[in-house]
């Protein structure tokens, strides 16, 4: 894989995706943070605001997002924005690399999971690791795999928790350097 071929797509939030960024940034890889007016970012290089048309695109319904996601949403317009930016990341990105909690029921805890639902969806391939457990895993064949993914795509989705423990930072280090080499 050449690294200067390669675009990794986020929101720049802290935690996962603001060091998803600075590994990006460290490899030499692309970047492109997508978000919208009056969101707080960790990370703001290469910022792209999706106007209300834009993130009209990656509309959904938040009866569904809260039905898929075993959760129900109290700030359902600031959520529904995050929601539509997180469907053009993984709607950007090929492969999708997220950091968080697998639960029971094959989801993944939190906003995260919309992530892991959408790449479900539209077919990428989907890799998550799992920081209670600390190991990766991909979806395959409708169920989670143990994996050691790599980075095989020119396009790609860095996502994950806010609360990035030092289990799930080495984890995306790694990941960078597997693919990348040193």
């Amino acid at each position: 894989m050449n690294k200067e071929n390669c675009t990794l797509f986020s929101s720049g939030l802290k935690g996962a995706e603001a060091t998803f960024g600075e590994s990006a940034e460290k490899y030499g890889v692309k970047e492109v943070i997508y978000s919208f007016e009056g969101h707080r970012l960790s990370r703001e290089k290469n910022v792209t605001i999706l106007d209300q048309e834009e993130l009209e695109r990656g509309d959904i319904s938040m009866e569904l997002a809260s039905r898929m996601l075993n959760r129900t949403y109290y700030e359902t317009e600031k959520i529904r924005k995050v929601l539509q930016t997180i469907f053009h990341m993984v709607n950007s990105g090929h492969q999708v690399f997220v950091i968080g909690t697998i639960q029971e029921d094959g989801s993944v805890k939190g906003g995260t999971g919309w992530a892991v639902e959408l790449a479900k969806m539209f077919n990428r391939p989907l890799h998550v690791f799992d920081q209670p457990n600390k190991q990766w895993f991909s979806w395959t064949n409708n169920s989670w795999q143990e994996d050691t993914p790599k980075i095989e795509y020119d396009t790609f989705v860095g996502s994950g928790t806010r609360y990035l423990n030092d289990a799930g930072r080495e984890a995306i280090e790694k990941l960078f350097t597997d693919s990348f080499g040193e």
